[in-house]
């Protein structure tokens, strides 16, 4: 590979890296307790962000993006996965370990977070456009997907922050 594309590689790798990392931070601390602690009217945040602004599209798309660039730089380290030299060396475990927790909040994210967001959007429209509160069986329902939703933000904040952590320390193990 040329420097280029190393160079481009990485800068895709860290930006969107960080992107994702931060906002899947920011939802798991801040966003779902407040979203939680106001209630039923926090499923219009939810929709807002799950249909308008499509907050799960782009993070899905940071997240496949972040993971091809970085098995491609890995690819290039590893020289086509076949030093094991290098795969067995600090760097290379702590970049591996990295990467498998990056995929498992991938896996996370996409097979847990993006649909129970879109159910929650979809459930609070409908009850937004009835123009009326939610029923009881609607509010349980919009608590037990906003506690699903929280939990599954928690596990990715947390493997993307050891991600995180593997990848910032791998050079130095």
């Amino acid at each position: 590979m040329s420097n280029g594309t190393l160079l481009f590689l990485r800068l895709v790798h860290i930006v969107l890296g960080v992107f994702w990392v931060g906002g899947a931070t920011f939802v798991a601390l801040l966003l779902m307790p407040s979203l939680r602690a106001v209630g039923p009217a926090g499923g219009a945040v939810m929709q807002q962000l799950a249909q308008v602004r499509r907050m799960p599209q782009w993070f899905m798309a940071a997240s496949i993006l972040t993971l091809l660039s970085g098995i491609g730089l890995y690819w290039h380290d590893s020289a086509g996965f076949s030093s094991s030299t290098w795969l067995g060396s600090g760097p290379g475990q702590m970049f591996g370990l990295g990467g498998v927790l990056a995929i498992a909040a991938s896996v996370v994210g996409m097979a847990v977070n993006s649909p129970t967001a879109r159910q929650l959007g979809a459930l609070t429209a409908g009850v937004q456009a009835a123009g009326r509160p939610p029923s009881p069986d609607e509010a349980a329902a919009i608590q037990r997907l906003q506690a699903r939703l929280a939990s599954a933000a928690w596990l990715v904040a947390v493997l993307l922050l050891l991600a995180t952590a593997a990848m910032a320390l791998a050079r130095y193990v």
